[in-house]
């Protein structure tokens, strides 16, 4: 029971990765806010933790608009009465160079993996520095810091998660907020999947991804929700600005 008494919002809750944080931080005995732009999948995994004796409510959000964010943590506040954790999650990736990215799919890529985390952290401080402080996980990826073929704006997205959750930790770490990040490798993911399902040969292309991997493997959701555990509770209350890479040891090369 690592979030007894705690109570999160985790965006992009609706499946994957946040899903999994959702359902383990219910478990740890928090309080959870489901967020996702689909309220019928936010409302199934809230639906989930209820069933399991815990206490999670729904709550459909764009977090490129930021009333809606502001509207979030408003209902997180009436429901539960504080907030302690945020989870900025909520993100997505696409195939492109510079050359042939359209001004358009950049802009919509980086309203949601980085502005998102940028409304996310700017209405959630606040309110945090008032009950004394809080703790903030941004979700980056093992792009912030290595770089891959054909997926620039998403690379450049996830670099900008890391820089921002830097900046964010320094300017806050006097009213006692914790502002860190995860950084994914390759999981196994709807994301992934839908890309398995477009590609010509899927079974070729997942060995390939695995293969980036020093493990041979991909990961799992459950255990970037792990690390997001980790960086959420008292047991990293030295860690501020920090990147904790699950990887499966593909930096490691």
């Amino acid at each position: 029971m690592r979030l007894r008494e705690k109570t999160a919002i985790i965006t992009g809750a609706g499946s994957g990765i946040g899903r999994e944080a959702a359902i383990l931080f219910a478990a740890e005995g928090a309080k959870v806010l489901v967020a996702d732009r689909d309220l019928a999948a936010a409302d199934r995994v809230a639906a989930e933790i209820k069933n399991n004796g815990r206490v999670a409510i729904p709550h459909a959000v764009d977090v490129t608009r930021e009333t809606e964010v502001e509207a979030m943590m408003a209902a997180c506040l009436t429901h539960f009465g504080r907030l302690d954790i945020l989870v900025n999650n909520a993100g997505y990736g696409f195939a492109g160079t510079v050359v042939n990215t359209s001004e358009a799919d950049w802009d919509a890529l980086m309203a949601v993996n980085v502005k998102g985390v940028f409304f996310g952290c700017k209405h959630a401080i606040p309110v945090m520095e008032k009950q004394g402080g809080g703790a903030i996980v941004n979700t980056a990826s093992t792009v912030s810091v290595v770089g891959i073929t054909d997926r620039a704006a998403y690379v450049a997205s996830k670099g900008a998660v890391a820089a921002l959750t830097r900046a964010a930790a320094l300017d806050h770490v006097h009213s006692n907020i914790r502002v860190n990040c995860v950084a994914p490798g390759t999981i196994e993911s709807p994301y992934f999947t839908e890309i398995f399902r477009k590609s010509n040969d899927a079974a070729q292309l997942r060995r390939s991804l695995e293969e980036r991997q020093a493990m041979n493997r991909l990961g799992q959701p459950i255990e970037i929700a792990r690390a997001m555990l980790f960086l959420a509770s008292d047991e990293s209350s030295f860690c501020t600005g920090s990147m904790l890479t699950a990887d499966g040891g593909w930096t490691a090369r």
